[in-house]
């Protein structure tokens, strides 16, 4: 258990999370919206593992409007914290547990008729009114109803007497890769928000655009945005027209070191084996904190403002690190993933060598790796 002594327990591997570059990511997605252009943030899977309350507790203050979360026991959770922000709740809902959204007054997403007329009768028997919003399927094959069969499906809500269509949102599958085919999702969401336009249907929160979609696609920002991944300071593809801080560091210490023979075998298998004398570094951290095996003989990081590799198999609550003629100290801080010195190693390296994206990576580290805040 964490105390005075030590702050991050008694296991020295830990995570920094940094508050200050979380609300310049902030900044430069505001910077690219017009002034009227709401932002939501999306903090679900514990805000990609970088801590849903503290971080959603920045963003309310740096001004955000909206938050995103996955199930409505995230929402809960923003809400025993006295975040006072719109909740929209992305995934769907079971008809048995609508009573928590008046509860914790949290915006459901609604795909068919069923779920809204279920909600009407809840708000009805409260003498509530509700807020949702209608997910569009425009191409992502996930939740939503298809766009062909929206403008029915919202028409027919907005005839319910104790619910509101807030919104309606669409969300784009690959951005990054077929600007085709996300401009084609684009025309389609368009053409039912014209339709309800038309038709004097209002709905006052319209979105599509995702982190890609805000930097990329400035015709899918409509009015509000959803940014996730470079709020964190990571970016979803190279090349991207926005300057990001990373957010969160991952760090450790070492605490064993000796010195081996040429030919000597490190962990499971010796899938590695020193090809001289060396000297070999043991850290905690492993794939029971969500570092993955998959890692093995493959991650960079750093040791004294050096960079070395891990050396053998990932294990459940170690790594090793051959580091050659370079003899470590114990206690010698180690970065796995942020800045030491001239040196560093992202999240989105990590992801390369690993065959996997920089979400995995983040929302992967396991709650048994304390996260530490830091501002200035």
């Amino acid at each position: 258990m964490p105390n005075k002594t030590h702050p991050i327990g008694y296991r020295p591997t830990w995570a920094e999370v940094n508050l200050d570059n979380l609300e310049h990511n902030l900044l430069q997605v505001k910077s690219r919206l017009r002034r009227e252009t709401r932002v939501l943030v999306t903090v679900k899977a514990d805000a990609y593992g970088h801590g849903i309350v503290p971080v959603s507790k920045r963003l309310s203050a740096a001004g955000v409007d909206y938050f995103g979360v996955a199930s409505i026991d995230e929402g809960i959770k923003l809400r025993k914290a006295r975040l006072k922000n719109p909740i929209l709740v992305l995934g769907l809902v079971l008809k048995r547990d609508i009573r928590s959204l008046f509860t914790f007054n949290l915006t459901p997403t609604v795909c068919d008729y069923d779920l809204a007329a279920a909600l009407d009768k809840k708000a009805a028997a409260l003498k509530r009114r509700l807020c949702l919003h209608v997910k569009v399927d425009t191409g992502m094959g996930r939740i939503g109803v298809a766009h062909k069969d929206a403008f029915r499906l919202v028409k027919r809500i907005s005839g319910l007497s104790s619910v509101f269509v807030e919104g309606v949102f669409t969300h784009f599958p690959f951005a990054d890769e077929d600007r085709k085919f996300t401009l084609s999702q684009i025309d389609l969401f368009c053409a039912l928000v014209d339709d309800l336009r038309r038709n004097g249907i209002a709905v006052p929160v319209v979105h599509a655009a995702n982190s890609v979609g805000l930097i990329d696609y400035r015709n899918s920002h409509f009015n509000m945005v959803r940014p996730g991944l470079v709020i964190y300071g990571l970016y979803p593809k190279k090349g991207m027209r926005i300057k990001l801080k990373p957010v969160l560091s991952l760090k450790t210490r070492v605490i064993f070191v000796k010195q081996v023979a040429a030919g000597f075998g490190i962990s499971y298998g010796h899938a590695y084996v020193t090809e001289r004398p060396a000297y070999v570094a043991t850290l905690p951290i492993g794939y029971g904190d969500g570092y993955g095996r998959n890692l093995s003989n493959l991650a960079p990081l750093l040791i004294g403002g050096r960079r070395f590799h891990v050396s053998g198999r990932v294990c459940m609550d170690q790594i090793m690190v051959d580091t050659g003629n370079f003899r470590p100290k114990l206690e010698d801080e180690v970065v796995l993933i942020g800045r030491q010195g001239r040196q560093s190693v992202s999240a989105e390296e990590l992801a390369k060598l690993s065959g996997t994206i920089p979400y995995e990576i983040v929302c992967g580290l396991g709650s048994r790796i304390p996260r530490v805040y830091i501002s200035s």
